[in-house]
Order: structure tokens, then sequence, then C-alpha cells
């Protein structure tokens, strides 16, 4: 006689840790090692660089303009900048370009194979770039061991596919009406492990070197790896088997944009894209400028303040995804977004004309719902798309955002030093003007799906009196 079911089932497993539908710890964990290994990695290349041609100290970091400059000195400080900027430049387009075809290989991939596979390989790989830049500092390795590491994490997807893969989780475990704010909550992360990375890393390196906040990035990806490989639930439903090295992958990123069924969804599709890319890159653009702005004269902020004003620029997250929460509650995504736009347009005006601390925080406390937009645009790209090609639209996204990232490096940063003589503050109204572009298309949209669906509903209403 057969065993009743009861006894026949075996018992489950024992897991030591239960399975969760929350991709926002890992972004978390990610993005504070990503905060934390940047700006200790180009302040190392500094130190590093100009002790290596007789130009270091507490001098080195002395803004010029407040009064701190040597006439003598200034030659070599010159020729350190501009290594630094090098070797920078260097280790930020290896990545990036080697980045741009793992990140669409994998993410597509994810598509079918699951989200899990997609952020335990970047996640690894942050740990390795991590391990190779402490063997660079225990070692003294030249520092173009530094580009070795970026280009090994860039291999297994980098930073870039945990974002893709993280926005991905979220579209496949939310519904239409709740995926912007959800979005929201992985931006925010961003801002809050942005902001610990920034108060904490600068604190520590001054406290005890190079070292031991590296070995917090190292800990700090190694936790992210074991999250994913161990605590975080799959999200997509139907995984089947695929192969990794094919061109497919690459084709299916290609689709989104030229597959001529439903026409108008491409269309928005393309709009969407370009919005976002010019609203991150003027974001990003205007970031790196912040310190240097606020270094320079007539400003001449001390350390203390500068952290606050970083600070303060990380909380816009926040503050952006309470005022999102709020918004919602009476109107359309598409006009939180135009708020958003308002709102980061009126502050980098004021900022841009800024000449006291007072008026310089004014300026970031009008940035306070800067961040809104761009939690609305990958919520509507993501919309626009099926649930089978979230990986491979995210992927396309994280590849924007870092060329975003490379275009606004270059256009800020090239603009900054060209405007000094005549408005210090030019690049910020410079965004400002760019950032009308990508509110008219949202406005031009949601006027055109309204007019469209009122001329539906018009017809509809009028055919059976028709009849």
């Amino acid at each position: 006689m057969a065993a009743p079911p009861s006894a026949a089932a075996a018992p489950p497993p024992a897991r030591r840790c239960p399975p969760l539908p929350a991709a926002e710890p890992l972004l978390f964990l990610a993005t504070l090692a990503l905060g934390l290994q940047g700006p200790l990695a180009t302040q190392y290349l500094w130190d590093r660089l100009g002790a290596e041609h007789g130009y270091s100290g507490p001098n080195a970091t002395s803004p010029a303009g407040c009064g701190n400059g040597s006439a003598a000195t200034e030659p070599l400080r010159q020729e350190v900048e501009a290594l630094v900027s090098h070797w920078n430049l260097y280790i930020n387009l290896g990545g990036f370009f080697v980045g741009l075809f793992s990140v669409t290989l994998f993410g597509p991939w994810s598509d079918s194979i699951g989200r899990r596979p997609a952020l335990i390989l970047p996640a690894a790989g942050m740990a390795m770039q991590a391990a190779i830049y402490l063997l660079v500092m225990y070692l003294q390795l030249h520092v173009a061991y530094f580009l070795l590491g970026r280009v090994l994490s860039g291999l297994m997807g980098d930073y870039n596919l945990i974002l893709a893969s993280c926005f991905a989780y979220v579209a496949d475990t939310s519904d239409k009406r709740t995926r912007t704010f959800r979005i929201a909550i992985l931006e925010a992360c961003l801002g809050i492990a942005g902001m610990l990375a920034s108060i904490g890393g600068g604190q520590w390196r001054k406290a005890q070197g190079y070292i031991n906040p590296f070995w917090l990035v190292l800990a700090v990806s190694l936790a992210a790896t074991l999250y994913a490989a161990f605590c975080l639930q799959e999200s997509v439903k139907q995984q089947k088997p695929a192969k990794l090295f094919t061109l497919q992958h690459y084709k299916a990123v290609y689709r989104l944009y030229t597959a001529p069924e439903h026409l108008s969804s491409k269309r928005k599709l393309a709009l969407y894209s370009l919005a976002f890319f010019l609203l991150v890159t003027v974001h990003f653009g205007t970031k790196d400028l912040f310190v240097l702005y606020e270094l320079g004269s007539p400003l001449c902020w001390a350390a203390d303040l500068i952290g606050y004003g970083s600070a303060t620029s990380y909380l816009t997250y926040l503050s952006s995804l309470g005022g999102l929460w709020l918004l919602q509650l009476c109107l359309e995504d598409t006009w939180v977004a135009e708020i958003g736009l308002i709102s980061n347009i009126s502050g980098l005006v004021v900022i841009s004309l800024a000449t006291t601390t007072s008026l310089m925080f004014t300026g970031y406390g009008i940035l306070f719902l800067s961040m809104a937009a761009t939690p609305v645009i990958r919520a509507k790209l993501s919309k626009l798309v099926s649930e089978t090609e979230q990986g491979a639209l995210f992927a396309s996204v994280a590849c924007v955002e870092g060329l975003c990232s490379l275009v606004a490096t270059g256009v800020f940063n090239s603009l900054y030093p060209a405007s000094l003589h005549f408005m210090r503050g030019f690049p910020f109204l410079f965004g400002a003007v760019i950032l009308l572009i990508p509110a008219a298309i949202l406005g031009w949209i949601e006027i055109w799906d309204s007019n469209h669906d009122y001329s539906h509903f018009s017809d509809a209403s009028l055919s059976p009196a028709d009849g």
C-alpha cells in the first residue's frame, strides 16, 4: 500500500538564507563599493604619481585661486594633473568599451537563463578588481595594473550589468502601476550608498590611508556576490537554457529599436532613450564639476563644506523619492517628471550664479526633486517592451548610461576651463538649457498620447450611432 503523500514527501532542505525577492540590498552594496573605490583610486593615483614626480603633500590638493598656490610648483602640479587625468581616461575607456560588449551579451542572456547569474558574475568581477587594486598598493606595482583590474571587471559585466540586472529584476517583480515607484526606490539606494561612501571614504583615507578602505571595498563586493548567489530569489518565471556566446543576444538589443511592429512604440523608445541620454549626461557632467566649482574663488570651500554639499546632493535621491510618491497621488507620471525637470533646471540656474555659500546651498535645495524624472523614464521604457525583453532593454539603457558618463566628462570638463574667463558657472547654465529638450520630449509624447486616446474614444462612442 502506497504511503500517504505527507509521509512520502521528503522534508525540504534547510536553507541558510531564505530567498528574498529584493534586488535593493545588492544594488546598495555594489554602489557602496563603487562609491568608495572611484574617489580613492583617483586620490591614490594622485599621491603615487605625484610622489614619483617629486610633487606630493598637503599642497597637492589645494585649490588654485584661494591663496594656496605656488608659482614655482605650478608646472609640476599641472604635469601630475595631466598624468592622473590620462590614467583615469584610460581606465574608464577600457572599462566602458569592454563592458559595452559584455553587458549587451549578458543582459539579453538573463532574459532566458535568469537574473541571478547576471548579478553574480559582475559582483564577483568587482571583487576581483578590488583585489588587484590591493595588490598594486601592497606590492607597489605599476599603476597600469589598475587598467587590468578594470578590464577584467568589464569582461564580467562590471557595475553597469548589476545596474541593468537590478532594474530588470524590479520590472520582473512589479506590475505597471507600481513599477515607477519601485524603480525610484532602487535609485534612492544609489543615493544612500553614494552618500555613505562620500562621507566615510574620505575621512577613513585621511585616518588610515588607502589599504584599509580598499579591504572594505573587497568585502562589500564579496557580500554582494554572496547575496546574489544564496539569498536572492530568481525573478524570471520561465527559465530556459540559452547559449551565452551567440550573436542572437546582440540582435535582441538591436531589434528593440528597429523591429517594424508597433511603430509608435519604437518611436517612443527612441525618444525616451534620447531624453534619458540628455538628462543623465547633464546629471553626470554637473556632478563632476560641483567640487571644482566649490573649491575655486569666490566660494573657496574647505573640506567640511564640500562634504556637506556632497551629502546634500545625495539627499536629492531621498527627497525625490518622497516627492514622487506624493505627486503620484494626484498626477500622471509624465507630469511628475516635468516637475522634477523644472526643479533640476531651476537649481542649476541658481548654482550657475552662486557667489556665496548661502546661494550655493539654496541651489542644492531647489534640486530637491531633480531625481524624479529618471525613474519615470526608466519605467516608461520598461512598459514599452515585453516581459522577455527586460534584460535586453536595461542592458541597452546601461550602455547609454556608460556613454553618458564619457560624453559628460568630455563636454563639461572641457567647457569649464574654457568659460572661466567670462562665467565660472556657465556649464551649469548650459546644462539647464539642455534639460529643456527632455522636458519638451516628455511633454510632447504625453500630449500626443492623450489626443490619440481621445480620438479613439470619440470614434468608439460615435460608432453605435453610425450603425
